[in-house]
């Protein structure tokens, strides 16, 4: 959005810009409802594809936040997005990253992303995996475009067990140090 600023001495041929605020912190568990809301929104048109809910729409944000795992995505002090993340040997698991519909485009799941990167670079962990359906097309495109790439799964083909009905693809970004 770009506008003139006519109270403001401006040099001429100078315009001002004025972008939403978008703040980056750890959830609250005020903040569990609405990362309940945002799941449904962002996951519903998955439903028909994959025959059940996704495990997003039913998780427990209480206790995500309670462990500490769950950051949020504010927009002028409303909440659009969010982000679990779970520590493991070795690399960062990327649980969930979820924005409004109505906010998606806008930066919100890059900078929340960002987010990952950066916490995987506290905890000296070289890698963020995570999984998706591959029902959800769109996320097959959206990650690689954010320096994700495909990984064959573990040993022997085994994925983790919880994630065995879902899972379309292993996905990992590596960290520089």
């Amino acid at each position: 959005m770009v506008r003139r600023t006519s109270s403001r001495q401006q040099p001429t041929g100078v315009a001002a810009y004025s972008f939403p605020v978008i703040a980056i912190r750890p959830a609250a568990e005020a903040d569990a409802p609405a990362l309940a809301s945002i799941a449904v929104a962002a996951y519903q048109h998955y439903v028909p594809r994959i025959g059940q809910l996704p495990a997003p729409m039913t998780a427990d944000y209480t206790a995500a936040i309670r462990r500490g795992q769950a950051w949020v995505a504010a927009v002028d002090g409303e909440v659009a997005g969010f982000i679990i993340l779970l520590s493991r040997p070795g690399y960062l698991l990327l649980e969930n990253v979820a924005v409004l519909p109505a906010a998606q485009g806008r930066g919100i799941g890059a900078r929340l992303l960002a987010l990952a990167e950066d916490r995987a670079r506290a905890l000296h962990v070289p890698e963020i995996r995570l999984y998706t359906n591959a029902a959800m097309t769109e996320n097959l495109a959206y990650y690689p475009r954010h320096g994700y790439t495909e990984t064959p799964p573990g040993p022997a083909g085994r994925l983790p067990p919880c994630l065995l009905p879902q899972t379309g693809g292993h996905l990992t970004a590596r960290i520089a140090a």
